[in-house]
């Protein structure tokens, strides 16, 4: 599907990626700020991501101050985008970028001056090959699911075995159920709302099991899937064999140490049929490295620096790309920022390119953004490794604290600092450190426990 004519040899002012929550609100909100040349590119056959298969509600709270299921919520953009001059391509993939010139991250100028050097190389369904040339990109890749696979689950391979994701598609768009007698493995919060989907249309779920001491879904899906439906949730278990030949039987599952190493004489068998997996989310960055952006290591997403631009002069990333989100309305907001970032690119507003590192520490999985000038205010997204109460987000370096009642790994942390405590890094150690290609200040995020009181 193809919206307005598209010349597949064409210049754009901003090209989309990924027609989910964050692409769509990325697309209509620099179309609002004077971008008009913008075309999104989407695999798919139609827009809204993920959200056309999540029929439960929950979704809209925060930026439509209403409840809605996720089909209604990206009808909203749907909509708006049709009434729009923003460009589409449906059924097409983005398979490479090509850039020419400096990341600003690694010494580039980071403003508009390197516009005119990105392009995309796509395929689509209705012509063919093509290469689509942007002044500048917005990656609103999503992300996807991982597998058994990626888990190491000893076994056969019997049919009967699935992640949450894909059953909610087979369930709530294809109307097929997998299974009568179902096992969840992971407590990822699709699993936790297809136990009670599941459970609605008749199947028996024998329990959720999760490898960690603590759930990793929310604690409102927890209460809403699993307490109101009587659905069992085992802490510090696995599964830790498969069995059946072409159908799945059964699973054995244990109970695991303090290392997460199984206990063999906890083991069990559970007879089931189907295997469900919401073993996390992975951000897809294929597209990503093909032009050389930086990864980050703890996200799985590029490197972003307050702005939401990437270590490539031009390109920036938004939503559950960079990584994995609890809430789509905080993706559809990373999209606002996006553009809003992109839009000042486009039209040659420079943007900061003196960075100050941020690092996670103790007890801290990932923060997001990894870079910042400390030339504004900025809200730092945090996930935290355990449950922690009454303790402090620490900002070690610039003496920046944040009391936290308590922290959830399952709840993403938002944080915002003042620009004034940037001050504390002095502007000379600043300097000199950039001199040093890609090495920069540093500032430690950590969560720690409330300290005593000075006597």
């Amino acid at each position: 599907m193809v919206s307005g004519k598209i010349a597949k040899e064409k210049a754009y002012s901003l090209v989309v990626i990924g027609a989910g929550p964050a692409g769509m609100a990325a697309a209509l909100r620099a179309h609002e700020l004077g971008i008009n040349d913008i075309l999104i590119i989407e695999r798919d056959s139609y827009p809204g991501g993920i959200l056309p298969q999540c029929i439960h509600s929950g979704f809209g709270i925060k930026i439509f101050n209403e409840e809605l299921t996720g089909p209604q919520y990206c009808q909203i953009f749907i909509d708006k985008l049709k009434k729009s001059p923003v460009k589409y391509l449906l059924n097409t993939m983005a398979l490479k970028i090509n850039y020419s010139g400096k990341g600003y991250l690694n010494g580039g100028a980071g403003d508009a001056g390197s516009a005119g050097l990105l392009s995309i190389v796509i395929a689509g369904r209705s012509f063919g090959f093509g290469e689509i040339k942007a002044k500048s990109i917005i990656l609103a890749l999503g992300c996807r699911e991982r597998t058994r696979h990626q888990i190491l689950i000893p076994g056969s391979r019997p049919a009967g075995i699935f992640t949450a994701g894909l059953v909610q598609r087979m369930v709530n768009i294809n109307g097929y159920l997998p299974g009568r007698e179902i096992v969840i493995l992971g407590s990822g919060d699709i699993g936790l709302i297809m136990a009670r989907r599941l459970t609605l249309e008749g199947c028996r779920v024998k329990g959720v099991f999760e490898l960690m001491p603590f759930s990793t879904g929310l604690m409102r899906n927890i209460a809403q899937c699993l307490d109101d439906w009587k659905i069992p949730l085992y802490l510090s278990h696995t599964v830790t064999n498969i069995v059946g030949e072409k159908r799945l039987e059964a699973v054995e599952v244990c109970r695991v140490d303090d290392n997460l190493i199984p206990i063999k004489k906890t083991s069990r068998k559970i007879r089931a049929d189907t295997l469900l997996l919401s073993v996390g989310l992975i951000c897809e960055n294929e597209l990503s490295k093909t032009c050389g952006i930086l990864i980050d290591s703890f996200t799985g997403g590029p490197v972003v620096d307050e702005n939401f631009q990437t270590s490539v002069g031009g390109i920036f990333c938004c939503g559950n790309s960079i990584f994995v989100y609890d809430l789509v309305d905080n993706v559809t907001e990373d999209g606002y920022r996006a553009a809003e970032s992109a839009a000042n690119y486009i039209k040659g507003k420079r943007l900061d390119d003196k960075f100050i590192g941020v690092v996670p520490s103790e007890n801290i999985a990932y923060v997001v953004p990894q870079k910042v000038s400390g030339m504004c205010d900025v809200t730092f997204k945090i996930r935290v490794k355990r449950p922690l109460r009454d303790a402090f987000i620490d900002f070690t370096e610039i003496g920046f604290k944040k009391k936290i009642r308590y922290a959830n790994p399952g709840e993403l942390i938002f944080i915002d600092v003042p620009k004034e405590s940037f001050n504390k890094l002095k502007e000379a150690e600043i300097k000199n450190k950039m001199k040093k290609a890609g090495k920069y200040p540093k500032i430690r995020v950590s969560l720690i426990k409330e300290l005593k009181k000075e006597e």
